[in-house]
């Protein structure tokens, strides 16, 4: 029963759990901040795809909000979009994650190119990571005071710490890869 749905329509549906309407910008905006640090965020015609298809089968309720003579589409999940959700998460087997790393992709190919393209391949990664660690955790100070137990931020609270630790993992990562380019001339 849940596995006809792309995994994209089960990660909105659940970015609509967290109790408030949106429309389908605010929706790829919630993504871009959430999901863009552990899965792909979805273009914005992605959600608004997958919205259609999510009202069309009742997953999700739509409302239009009339302001100044312009209609927004506002979403929320529906009680059958939550049984669905639910079902998913119950019943939808765990894939292992494929690593998809341009970076390592990249660095397997190193014999191909100059040793000093590498190291600025490998710098830049790191400053990248950097960012990245910065801007989670802008996130997760935002979860404060909201993740204990029985919030319903608790959950992201802990993916923000699952992340934070990934990304400071593969910044050592990195840096051991830096040295050992180093050392190896």
């Amino acid at each position: 029963m849940s596995q006809d749905l792309p995994v994209t329509s089960y990660a909105l549906l659940g970015l609509l759990t967290f109790g408030d309407e949106l429309t389908g910008y605010e929706l790829k905006q919630r993504a871009d901040r959430t999901l863009g640090f552990y899965w792909v965020a979805p273009a914005m015609s992605q959600v608004y795809s997958e919205l259609s298809r999510l009202h069309r089968l009742g997953l999700v309720d739509a409302s239009d909000d009339r302001t100044e003579g312009r209609s927004t589409r506002r979403y929320q999940i529906s009680a059958e979009g939550r049984k669905r959700l639910r079902a998913w998460l119950a019943d939808q087997p765990l894939e292992f994650p494929v690593l998809k790393h341009p970076v390592a992709l990249r660095l397997l190919l190193g014999h191909l190119a100059d040793p000093e393209q590498t190291r600025a391949l490998l710098d830049e990664h790191r400053e990248a990571l950097t960012r990245r660690i910065a801007d989670l955790q802008a996130v997760r100070e935002s979860l404060r005071g909201r993740d204990e137990a029985g919030q319903p931020f608790r959950y992201p609270a802990m993916v923000a710490d699952w992340g934070l630790e990934y990304f400071a993992s593969e910044h050592t990562i990195i840096e051991k890869l830096l040295t050992r380019l180093e050392e190896e001339g």
